[in-house]
């Protein structure tokens, strides 16, 4: 059964460029015990969807329930079963590890003694034991963020959001930070989490909504969603940049699709019907003709390649743009 349900919502901005659609009918299911992705360009919606759903803004439209608690008509209800991480950590520099998670449980008015013991506990299961006791400006970015994710744990919820948990972490902290949603999710809770890394994606997420201009464009499992792209792609690595051009046109004559180019235009995919059988072409065309080689090869379709084909472009480009969807205004619901 789905423990977070959004029906027809609509958010709209006004700023100095005009009017910003953030909302445009947005609809969302998110089965219980489960981790559902939002994955879509800056600007598309997903942070706006989060604030809506964890009552930090109200949407001029549609509906939301949260645990079968409706957002709009009884948001202190949500607040009490939900935990929420944002986009950067949350946590006051003067105060130590501890302190951060025993103002969070006060605030909860769980009382002091329980508070404290709860703090102790987050501290010890996210492997910061040693640092608790240390002021959290002297922390690293990969353990402010785990502090950050403890106090959204602080009250036991039992669905947590998370937006863009790990980004401007190390690979390492990341790869830290996805075992300990892991370990939430097999615990049995449910995570709804909007993310630019699409490995993190890949990894995390059961079911995977795609957003973009504020509605869902396209749902289903990392595998459902890389079956739509279909086939295989031919993947070159060039030995000198300057022979992209020619290359390329190589690649398109092969392909059943239009190629995408890396940015230092070394490397280049296309698709293809028959894997196999394109390479073997491919490579022949390109010896004809001179062009050295680093590496060939063949590779499934990536979420990358669905990003593409849904939404016209890479998503290291979208995460280059400035994200629309920021708080343009503020609200608070009362």
């Amino acid at each position: 059964m789905p423990i977070i349900e959004a029906h027809n919502l609509t958010k709209t901005y006004s700023s100095r460029s005009g009017t910003v659609h953030a909302l445009a009918g947005l609809d969302l299911s998110v089965p219980e015990g489960t981790v559902k992705g939002l994955l879509g360009p800056n600007g598309a919606g997903k942070t706006t969807t989060v604030k809506v759903l964890n009552t930090l803004i109200r949407p001029d439209s549609g509906s939301a329930t949260v645990d079968g608690i409706d957002v709009l008509s009884d948001p202190q209800g949500v607040r009490r079963v939900i935990g929420a991480s944002g986009q950067y950590a949350a946590v006051d520099e003067n105060l130590t590890g501890l302190e951060n998670l025993e103002m969070v449980g006060r605030l909860y008015h769980l009382g002091t003694r329980v508070a404290r013991r709860r703090a102790a506990e987050l501290v010890e299961a996210f492997g910061l034991t040693e640092a608790g006791d240390r002021p959290v400006k002297g922390f690293s970015g990969g353990m402010r963020r785990r502090i950050d994710l403890a106090g959204a744990l602080v009250n036991n919820p039992r669905i947590l959001f998370l937006d863009e948990p790990t980004t401007g972490l190390d690979p390492g902290s990341r790869i830290g930070m996805w075992q300990i949603i892991n370990d939430l999710v097999k615990g049995g809770t449910t995570v709804l989490l909007t993310t630019q890394y699409l490995e993190e994606a890949d990894y995390l997420a059961d079911h995977i909504s795609v957003i973009d201009q504020g509605k869902v464009i396209a749902e289903g499992t990392s595998d459902e969603l890389k079956a739509q792209v279909g086939g295989h792609r031919v993947v070159i690595a060039l030995v000198d940049a300057a022979d992209s051009p020619e290359a390329q046109r190589v690649l398109d004559a092969h392909g059943n699709g239009e190629s995408t180019v890396s940015s230092d235009r070394r490397e280049i995919d296309v698709p293809v019907d028959e894997g196999p059988e394109a390479l073997q072409r491919v490579l022949a065309d390109l010896g004809t003709r001179g062009i050295r080689l680093h590496d060939a090869g063949m590779r499934r379709p990536t979420l990358d390649d669905v990003f593409l084909t849904l939404t016209g472009h890479r998503a290291e480009q979208a995460s280059d743009s400035a994200d629309t969807t920021a708080p343009l205004q503020q609200e608070t619901v009362q």
